[in-house]
Order: structure tokens, then C-alpha cells, then sequence
């Protein structure tokens, strides 16, 4: 048996309530678990129990042997001096506090259903433990769950983003820019874009929003990716404008050789995406306002379809010319920086500025958008569990990596539910 289990019965007050006595048969009685402590020390705080005639207010330890106190050199260590009471579910040995004082101890039960509910779950195979249970879930319940896991996965977001706009002075365009660099690096250059926004400042960009060329030029020469020697007419314009900007702005480029090239299929070349990018910069450099303004969905597709400069319709590298195509970002692209950057920034401002309106209206239009399709839903939907719009896979992407990815179905409202639910024979 493992402690997290120990730690889940007593949280949820599953245990058997009465009668319950010490392991020195005086009569006990549970007044409040306490507060789950998820870091070092005890395992509740601030618990309530009568133990004989005194009520005790303090920490609660749990173990699975009473001799884990020991093994664990609590016994040694100041932070337990204030536990009232030991848990356990084996009685091996008598405990004392670090001051040498007797610690009461009682021992943990619950009914045996939950053990074979716990069982049968834990011992399931992965990739969803749940599979073959889910199923007994109501829809309703589902639809609930998946409203907090999105939520949930938007706030991971936030410390990140708090983060950049501490740096920024809380300039929510620049931060805004950054994040919006790294997505177009669409995982596999994600880090060297965002190098190359936090390199260039954006107010730097917006000085010369209405050339193409020169913000071409800052952000090819910023990314390091500008050749030292022209190949052709457009490249040494890159070449000439990068130079005169970077002294003017005395700029610092990122370094050499973090941009993965090989393997990259032509449409995700980083050449073509920094194309894009700056063609988005040059249509408005205040873009996060934009952002802001827009109220239909089909608004963001038109914001993003961005079609890149001439010289790249023919081009994926500098110099090296090929067969004429459209370079426009396409719509399954742009769904991924929706998803990914946009509406979860939108939701995180709306939180920060107490704006209900808002995070209201990105939850809104995630909703609008088709679902995703990988391997992690498709098991989710094998499962049996409705994947209609993003807000469903995002939710359900939440719960892979977070619970089940993990195996933490004792933190899960769904494995929760499967736990506590009473079998019937014909299941």
C-alpha cells in the first residue's frame, strides 16, 4: 500500500469513523483532517482531534509501518515536534516526538471495497488506467471536469507570463511579442525565436513598421541567420539594412547554431517562419491590441494568413532557389498558435485584470476551434470520451500529462469518482 493512498483516505474522511480508538485503546474522534502539506515536513497541518476528553489542534504524520517514523529520522527532526498524532495502517513499534515524548498513534481503516477499487485502478494498464471504467461516468460530470482541466492548464501559463512582464515593466506588447516569437518556432525552433524577439526590442520594429525589408533585415540578422556573403540582390538589402540597423540600435544577435534546420520540412523552415513573422510585425506592431479588439473567430484567421515577401515564394533558404509555392501560414498553423499562444494569453490578462469578460470570451472561442488530432486523443476517444472542439483536447491534454502521464488518479475527479464508487456484480 502506498502512503499517497493513506494520504487520500484520510483527505477525503474515508476512513471508518466510529468506533475508533488510539493504539492504546482511548477513544479518538477525527474533528478535521488538517491541510494537506505537499512539501517537506508534516503530512497534515492544522488538524482537530479528541483524543480521551482534550481536544488536540496540530500536525498529523502518516506512515504506512509506525517504524517509517524511524526510518525516516523524524524522530530527529524539530519540524515534527508539533504532531499530535500518528497514523499508520501496521503497528510495529511505539514512536516518540524529537523532545523524547510519546506520540499517540491510531491505526488508519477504511472499507475493503476501496481497496479493491484502488487495486483494480492502480494495477490497470497504462496509457489510461481508466479505460475500460470511464465509461461509468456521466457525461455531465465529464463536461464539468474538462472545464476545470482547461482552466487548470491556462494557469500553468501564468507564472511564465508574470515572469516575462516583470522583465518587460509590465508592457504587455513586448511580452506579448515574445510569446508569439516562440510559437512560431512551432516547438522545433521555439527557443531561438524567442531569442531572437528578446534580442530585439519591439519598439525598435515599430520605428520602421512601414519597411518590410528593414524589419526583415533586423530579425534574419538578429536570428544570425543572414549569410555573410549576398547570394542575390534581396539578400544583400538584408545584408546592407542589417548592418546600419544594428549599429543604430546597437544590437547583439543571438548565437550561432541553435536553429534546427535538417529535417524541417520546407513549409517550417525557420527562414520561411521569421518570413512570416516579420510580415505579421509589419501589418501591426502593436498586435496584442489587436488582439484585443477582435470578437469573431473568423477575424484571427484573417489577422494570421500572412503571406510572406516575394523573394520567399521561390525560397526556403537564402540563395537557394526552388519551385514557386504559397508560402501563406496555414489554417491547422494558426489553429496551433490560437490554441497554444493566443487565447491563453487573452484568458491570463482577462485574469489579471479582474476582467471576467474577457476569460470568459477566450474560453469562448477555443471553443470554436476544430479538435485536435494526435495520438493522446486519439486513446481518449477509443476510451469513449467526446472530442468535439480544442476545448475538449486541451482538456483532455491537461489530464494525460498532469494525471494520468503521471498516475495520479487519486488527484483525478474522475478517478476519484471510480474509487469511491460501490461495484455491482454485473460490471
Amino acid at each position: 500500500m502506498k502512503e499517497d493512498f493513506l494520504y487520500y483516505i484520510w483527505e477525503q474522511k474515508m476512513f471508518v469513523s466510529l468506533p475508533q480508538t488510539t493504539t492504546d485503546g482511548t477513544r479518538i474522534e477525527v474533528i478535521d483532517v488538517g491541510k494537506r502539506n505537499r512539501i517537506s515536513g508534516p503530512d497534515f497541518f492544522n488538524a482537530k482531534v479528541r483524543i480521551g476528553d482534550t481536544v488536540w489542534v496540530g500536525n498529523v504524520e502518516m506512515h504506512c509501518k509506525a517504524s517509517d517514523w524511524y526510518k525516516h529520522e523524524h524522530h530527529n527532526d524539530p519540524a515534527y515536534e508539533n504532531v499530535i498524532l500518528h497514523v499508520v495502517v501496521e503497528n510495529d513499534t511505539n514512536v516518540t516526538r524529537p523532545n523524547g515524548e510519546p506520540l499517540t498513534q491510531m491505526i488508519l481503516k477504511w472499507p475493503e471495497w476501496l481497496t479493491d477499487n484502488y487495486k483494480e485502478l492502480n494495477q490497470a494498464k497504462p496509457p489510461i488506467h481508466c479505460q475500460k471504467k470511464v465509461g461509468l461516468i456521466p457525461e455531465i460530470f465529464i463536461t464539468d471536469w474538462k472545464n476545470r482541466l482547461v482552466i487548470e492548464r491556462w494557469h500553468h501559463k501564468y507564472d511564465n507570463i508574470e515572469q516575462m512582464l516583470q522583465q518587460n515593466a509590465n508592457n504587455w506588447e513586448e511580452t506579448f511579442y515574445w510569446i508569439m516569437a516562440r510559437n512560431f518556432g512551432f516547438h522545433t525552433n521555439s527557443l531561438p525565436f524567442e531569442w531572437t524577439a528578446r534580442s530585439l526590442p519591439l519598439i525598435y520594429i515599430a520605428k520602421h513598421k512601414n519597411n518590410l525589408t528593414q524589419i526583415e533585415a533586423m530579425l534574419f540578422g538578429q536570428a544570425g541567420l543572414l549569410p555573410e556573403v549576398a547570394t542575390d540582390e534581396y539578400t544583400e538589402i538584408l545584408i546592407r539594412e542589417y548592418s546600419f540597423l544594428k549599429n543604430k540600435f546597437s544590437l547583439t544577435p543571438i548565437k550561432q547554431g541553435v536553429w534546427k534546420k535538417g529535417g524541417v520540412r520546407p513549409s517550417n523552415s525557420p527562414y520561411v517562419r521569421i518570413a512570416q513573422f516579420a510580415v505579421l510585425l509589419h501589418q501591426s506592431s502593436k498586435l496584442f491590441s489587436k488582439i484585443l479588439e477582435i470578437e469573431q473567430i473568423d477575424d484571427f484567421y484573417k489577422l494570421f494568413e500572412v503571406q510572406p515577401s516575394d523573394y520567399w515564394k521561390k525560397h526556403t533558404q537564402f540563395g537557394i532557389e526552388g519551385k514557386e509555392r504559397a508560402k501563406t501560414l496555414g489554417k491547422t498553423s494558426i489553429d496551433t498558435i490560437l490554441i497554444n499562444t493566443v487565447f491563453p494569453t487573452l484568458f491570463v490578462y482577462g485574469r489579471s485584470r479582474e476582467d471576467e469578460n474577457i476569460t470568459e470570451k477566450a474560453l469562448n472561442f477555443l471553443q470554436k476551434l476544430p479538435a485536435e488530432n494526435n495520438t493522446i486523443i486519439h486513446q481518449w476517444t477509443q476510451a469513449g470520451i467526446k472530442c468535439q472542439n480544442a476545448f475538449d483536447t486541451q482538456a483532455l491534454l491537461q489530464l494525460w500529462h498532469c494525471y494520468c502521464n503521471d498516475k495520479n488518479c487519486l488527484r483525478c475527479r474522475i478517478g476519484h469518482q471510480l474509487l469511491t464508487r460501490k461495484q455491482k456484480k454485473d460490471e
